[in-house]
């Protein structure tokens, strides 16, 4: 992240309406979240960026931006069509925002939504890499060892970046690296005398090849969401490296949603046993549980005091009375993990360190999250995101 605490950083990502190779992908869901949504994600979770736009023609598209708790830019047509440059896009946000609010960054990132595999840290280490290396502007490389060829004016095929007469392993080569596309920075005002993504000193940041991936064609969909399904394993890692409290929603998280009524009208709630043991082992570490639900069925109550988890039940709004309960205990929002499913959760999911929702959440929550568990409210969620936290402390403790 940058080392100057005063350096303003804004993430942009141009998004237009219309695309050709794959229409409407930007909106598309891609493993249950909008395809944009996973850049906005790993945007709004980076440390190094303090506000997040979305430069759009598209009201569709400036609806799930906002639902993902970035600002939106609206973009002028004659900057929206296929022939217009990111650049292009880029500039007009910077204007748009000095006119409007007097605001001029130090740093921009440049970030693309056709690359949903990138992670927080690649932003950041971009960002990084630039002030660093006291440079112009930064982009997301992935290493390269292909051999490359091109046909002559005479058709023979010829070496771009090797002598076709030697074939040296690609130890013995000297490193190569390809854009991803994900991730540039630019230093501001060198940005806008330039007028390009380039220009200056230019530095790498170089992240893995399993998240240098960007979606042009319909076949890379499914690609992309192979990748992304093959990170389930991974979902421990997404949460934060310091965890202070966990926050869980009731109806939906703890249950299947379902309201079983008695012939004398009583109201009753299915739950998952399994829960208990996982909540247990959590309980142990010290760490702070609550559970937070606008139900007003004592239900709650009763379920919660079973488990041994503290609660706060009918809660008309939710957001204020957690914003309390941290600030009452000195715990930051970035430190909290929030387990939701519906609507009623976005505004704690889009303002703590980690929102998560369960298998069968609404869209809109799984929107907001950024782990998407594997298990359906009421069926095992709990223990799964239970047993994911525990795995990470173990983690963190033996690093």
């Amino acid at each position: 992240m940058p080392s100057n605490p005063h350096l303003r950083t804004i993430a942009v990502i141009p998004a237009r309406g219309g695309s050709k190779g794959i229409p409407r992908k930007n909106v598309l869901p891609l493993c249950g979240k909008p395809l944009i949504g996973w850049t906005l994600d790993a945007a709004r979770q980076a440390i190094s960026t303090q506000r997040v736009f979305v430069s759009t023609d598209d009201a569709e598209i400036a609806a799930v931006a906002r639902q993902f708790a970035a600002e939106v830019i609206p973009r002028p047509a004659a900057l929206s069509g296929d022939t217009a440059s990111s650049e292009s896009a880029l500039l007009h946000a910077l204007e748009y925002l000095q006119q409007q609010e007097q605001y001029v960054p130090d740093l921009l990132v440049f970030l693309q939504c056709t690359s949903p595999l990138m992670l927080p840290e690649d932003i950041d280490g971009t960002a990084q890499a630039l002030l660093a290396e006291e440079a112009d502007t930064a982009l997301t490389v992935a290493p390269f060892h292909y051999f490359l060829w091109q046909p002559d004016e005479t058709g023979n095929a010829v070496g771009i970046n090797h002598d076709k007469r030697t074939r040296p392993r690609r130890q013995d080569r000297a490193p190569q690296y390809r854009e991803t596309g994900a991730v540039y920075v630019m230093r501001t005002s060198g940005f806008q005398q330039y007028r390009h993504r380039f220009f200056g000193k230019t530095v790498m940041h170089v992240v893995p090849e399993a998240r240098a991936f960007e979606i042009d064609e319909p076949s890379d969909w499914l690609v992309a969401e192979s990748f992304l399904q093959e990170r389930g394993p991974q979902k421990a890692d997404a949460l934060p490296e310091k965890i202070s409290a966990v926050v869980f929603d009731f109806d939906g998280v703890f249950t299947d949603n379902r309201v079983l009524v008695a012939q004398d009208g009583t109201e009753s709630v299915a739950c998952n046993r399994s829960d208990g043991l996982a909540l247990a082992q959590l309980r142990k570490t010290g760490l702070p549980l609550l559970v937070l639900s606008t139900e007003a069925n004592p239900v709650v109550e009763t379920r919660c005091r079973k488990l041994g988890l503290e609660c706060l039940h009918n809660a008309a709004d939710k957001r204020a009375m957690l914003e309390a309960w941290l600030a009452a205990r000195g715990i930051p929002w970035q430190e909290t993990v929030y387990v939701g499913n519906d609507v009623n959760d976005l505004s704690c999911m889009r303002a703590v360190g980690c929102a998560v929702a369960v298998h069968d959440a609404y869209p809109e929550a799984k929107g907001a999250a950024r782990i998407l568990l594997e298990a359906d409210g009421g069926h095992g969620a709990v223990r799964e995101i239970a047993n994911l936290i525990l795995k990470r402390r173990e983690k963190s403790n033996h690093a």
